[in-house]
């Protein structure tokens, strides 16, 4: 029965996490459209994944092992869901890399790095529990960290060049992560897979 009290416990961190998500997404998606970030827009289009994914563990925790492992298969693709309209951004704007405000950019990142780094203090705890579902949130929120810290250096350095590259090339790093995340929480999501299938044959 102590697992009813650890469910009850990640369910509660779950959802706080997806209200700072959510909260954010709105901070940061305002900021990269006034100044015309790539990486901030692509960033903030993370928050809102995020909070999506935090939302449906605190929905799936009861369910079956072969039920969390399908949508952890679905998670994985929704993962990919940034890195792909990353892709279409940085496409729109590589024949014209106009650089982005600098000072706006680094604060709005500063202030996402103090999210994300607080939602995976939060959740990482809880990162072997609840399946491949609670990876995925764990691994994007320390992805985001990652990137957080990319799009400030971004911001140094298109003080010196005066240029919308660097702006540029964060997204496209912000892509390949989302793409690394989606596929570790894949291979999770086989595993339970195959886990649930061995106990239905046991």
């Amino acid at each position: 029965m102590a697992a009813v009290p650890q469910d009850s416990a990640l369910r509660r961190v779950v959802l706080i996490v997806a209200f700072l998500n959510l909260a954010y997404f709105g901070v940061e998606f305002a900021v990269a459209r006034q100044i015309g970030s790539v990486s901030l827009l692509a960033d903030s289009i993370d928050f809102l994944e995020d909070a999506s994914v935090n939302l449906l563990i605190a929905v799936a925790l009861g369910w079956s092992l072969a039920a969390r492992s399908r949508v952890g298969m679905l998670m994985a693709v929704v993962l990919l869901v940034p890195g792909l309209a990353t892709l279409w951004m940085a496409w729109q704007k590589f024949n014209a890399p106009v650089p982005p405000a600098a000072w706006a950019l680094s604060a709005a990142a500063a202030g996402a790095l103090v999210v994300n780094l607080g939602c995976a203090a939060l959740l990482a705890r809880f990162r072997q529990q609840g399946g491949s579902l609670t990876r995925a949130a764990f691994l994007s929120a320390r992805n985001d960290a990652y990137a957080n810290l990319a799009i400030i250096a971004a911001a140094a350095a298109t003080v010196f060049t005066v240029s919308g590259w660097p702006d540029l090339a964060v997204g496209l790093g912000i892509a390949v992560m989302n793409a690394d995340a989606a596929w570790e929480v894949w291979e999770a999501a086989r595993r339970e897979q195959a886990s649930a299938a061995h106990n239905t044959r046991a």
